[in-house]
């Protein structure tokens, strides 16, 4: 396996050709914007079933989608893979993916997880769950996402900035089930209830409760379980100072996203890219996904992280993907109007 990473932001849309752009029986060219070392396992177990050799390009997915567009019709990329339906979507606006009809996915992906043109697919899921102190917080005080914006919660919130596209994605959501006006007063309530300015990544607003400094956060689920394990006993002390909540489960359901990738257009290795994405949605690299980094699988029966077995099946939003980017143009313009930094 061949992996080549940029680290500085100009590096991937400034090198030349990373790979051959022409196509090869055994190979794949994967650009890639997750950066978890278990996906090397995904590679690997891909080559050892398939005998297709995985060259990896890693970046965040800016670079990834200005890359492709500079390479235009010589570009070797077969596969773009990513986290967030949002970041996904904004690939499907700059024409980076081709539709796919494929019956394995039609089969083993539920539909909320496909694109409805076949141009992207979830291939993993991440829960935006609700944090709270279990010393000096009653659980029952709160149910559902739209309980932060209740005025007995002021000064008690911490979540993340504006910009932060998990936070874009979860307004997306409500936008989808309450229309913009809803979805602007909810932002609004949670705006009026933070402890303070939003700051930090998710990991932060979950120390957050776990100090006190507010009552309630909102993070993915993977960041709280990064710290049930890690080696660190600050960290280990800080996460049973902390309960977990999934919103909306007598309604809805939690809101879920996704890591997802799609066939680049164009692609020089297309049949290979479609292999690639089948195999993602078989069990062994659904299982890879739930134990490397924590995540859901997004298929039925596949054994998770013990974590996450641990807290049983609990309800999720069944919204399709799709409609969590399209609605990110107007979850920004939102954002704006109501202050959220």
């Amino acid at each position: 396996m061949k992996t080549i990473r940029f680290a500085a932001p100009v590096a991937a849309v400034l090198v030349g050709s990373a790979f051959a752009s022409t196509a090869l029986a055994d190979e794949l060219n994967l650009y890639s914007a997750r950066h978890y070392d278990s996906d090397e396992r995904l590679y690997t177990a891909f080559t050892e079933e398939t005998g297709i050799e995985v060259n990896v390009l890693e970046g965040d997915s800016d670079q990834l989608i200005e890359r492709i567009q500079r390479e235009g019709v010589a570009s070797p990329a077969d596969v773009m893979l990513t986290v967030d339906a949002g970041r996904l979507w904004r690939a499907e606006q700059e024409g980076i993916f081709q539709g796919v009809e494929s019956d394995v996915l039609a089969e083993r992906l539920p539909e909320s997880m496909r694109h409805p043109e076949g141009l992207w697919f979830g291939f993993s899921q991440r829960a935006r769950a609700i944090y709270y102190n279990r010393e000096n917080f009653d659980p029952s005080q709160i149910s559902a996402y739209e309980d932060l914006a209740d005025p007995q919660f002021e000064g008690g919130v911490c979540i993340r900035s504006s910009n932060n596209i998990y936070n874009q994605s979860l307004l997306a959501s409500m936008i989808a089930h309450h229309g913009e006006e809803g979805a602007e007063e909810w932002a609004q309530g949670v705006v009026d209830n933070m402890a303070r300015d939003p700051e930090g990544g998710d990991t932060d607003q979950i120390r957050g409760v776990a100090s006190g400094q507010c009552d309630l956060a909102v993070a993915n689920h993977y960041y709280y379980v990064r710290l049930l394990k890690s080696d660190d006993d600050d960290d280990r002390e800080a996460a049973r100072k902390v309960g977990i909540i999934f919103p909306n489960q007598d309604g809805r359901g939690a809101h879920v996203n996704v890591g997802g990738a799609g066939v680049v257009e164009g692609a020089p290795n297309r049949e290979n890219a479609v292999r690639f994405l089948e195999f993602l949605s078989s069990e062994t690299a659904q299982e890879i996904f739930a134990s490397g980094n924590n995540e859901f699988p997004v298929v039925d029966g596949v054994k998770k992280d013990p974590v996450l077995e641990s807290w049983g099946n609990f309800k999720k939003d069944n919204l399709n993907i799709s409609e969590l980017g399209e609605n990110n143009p107007e979850a920004i313009r939102i954002f704006d109007r109501v202050g959220w930094r």
